[in-house]
């Protein structure tokens, strides 16, 4: 059975709460300890329902509470998902009996089946979505509650759609219940940790490059696609970002940077770096599997590794989490994944689209500025 090896990334338990609490239209239970739903409850600012199973339900058995939990929700109008956690599958609890005559989605996801992705693509596969071919679309994926960029990513992605006059497909996964079973058959991403895999997929959305491939591929696909303000608005864009990288640098010496995030925002990050600040990328240590990048991943699995590789590299820029900056020591330190604490956190910021690259070198260029005698 896999594991949950990676103490700095949520259990597959979690995942599987993201993915579904970001449809309007499911109530999601989740069916373990007060601390099992606290949890995802404090991470996602979602709805969640629990059954709170306590010492006697572990003994006696925790069909009554979970059957009293659905009991009163049947009658919101909302589809019910059950999340199985540790303590029940440990017990071997046969959940599907005890549900038997409720219309339920039944997501068996104990927080030791895996990592925080695990469990989206489980529940996002026990959802079933399916392909109106007839759709002129386009799906958004990689929206996952757990990403604090995922509300700025859907916006600006709609933005770009508006320019380019494409209709806005499903949205995985923040969008209406009824809507996954409407999908476009064509998708792009915002976040390839949290991939969908439903319809063709166009490309991601993280970089100007990236953005500029996608959208060709858009206007081959889609009728009606008028692409050009978008790639006008990333021309202009871009030249702001290096009209502004130059003059940092014609003062300061480009950065070295350790990265830390999952493998889809880690190898943005590090290629941005390099294209825009000349930055020597000295170490990117991965959430996630790791994956292609400007240099080799390592998957960073403990607070004392990612301790380890910033002592050796001693980098004078660190993107990661509240784990990283707290090992960072006088490094200038930009955060792209949770968690993000001693900050608060408001606007809607995008890390994907033409303004999540803006938002991405603005942090960086004022938090070396900050950091640099």
């Amino acid at each position: 059975m896999p594991e949950c090896n990676n103490p700095l990334w949520p259990c597959a338990m979690t995942g599987a709460a993201a993915c579904l609490a970001g449809f309007d239209g499911i109530a999601v239970v989740i069916h373990g300890s007060s601390g099992c739903y606290y949890y995802p409850t404090t991470l996602l600012h979602a709805p969640l329902h629990g059954t709170f199973i306590c010492e006697d339900d572990v003994i006696f058995g925790s069909e009554g509470r979970l059957v009293e939990v659905i009991d009163g929700l049947s009658g919101t109008g909302k589809r019910i998902a059950v999340i199985t956690t540790c303590v029940p599958a440990i017990l071997g609890e046969d959940i599907r009996s005890m549900l038997d005559g409720h219309d339920v989605i039944l997501v068996d996801s104990p927080g030791f089946s895996g990592n925080v992705e695990t469990g989206y693509a489980k529940a996002l596969a026990m959802l079933e979505p399916r392909i109106n071919p007839a759709s002129p679309s386009v799906n958004i994926d990689g929206v996952c509650l757990f990403d604090p960029f995922a509300v700025g990513n859907e916006q600006e992605i709609r933005r770009l759609f508006t320019l380019a006059s494409v209709p806005v497909g499903t949205v995985f996964s923040r969008d209406r219940f009824d809507r996954a079973f409407r999908a476009s058959a064509f998708t792009v991403g915002t976040n390839t940790d949290f991939p969908s895999g439903v319809g063709e997929y166009l490309g991601g959305m993280l970089g100007f490059d990236a953005i500029r491939a996608t959208f060709t591929r858009i206007g081959e696909v889609i009728d009606g696609a008028e692409c050009d303000p978008v790639y006008a608005e990333l021309d202009q864009q871009e030249e702001r970002v290096v009209r502004a990288c130059d003059k940092y640098l014609h003062r300061y010496d480009p950065p070295v940077a350790a990265v830390f995030a999952g493998s889809s925002y880690a190898a943005f990050a590090a290629r941005v770096l390099r294209q825009y600040l000349d930055a020597e990328i000295c170490c990117i240590g991965s959430r996630t599997a790791p994956g292609d990048a400007p240099v080799p991943m390592v998957e960073a699995a403990g607070l004392s590794q990612v301790k380890n590789l910033i002592q050796i590299h001693n980098p004078d820029l660190v993107i990661g989490s509240s784990f990283e900056r707290s090992v960072s020591g006088t490094a200038a330190f930009v955060g792209i994944i949770p968690p993000l604490r001693g900050s608060i956190r408001l606007a809607p910021t995008p890390l994907a689209g033409i303004n999540g690259t803006l938002s991405f070198v603005e942090q960086v260029l004022n938090a070396c500025m900050d950091h640099t005698p």
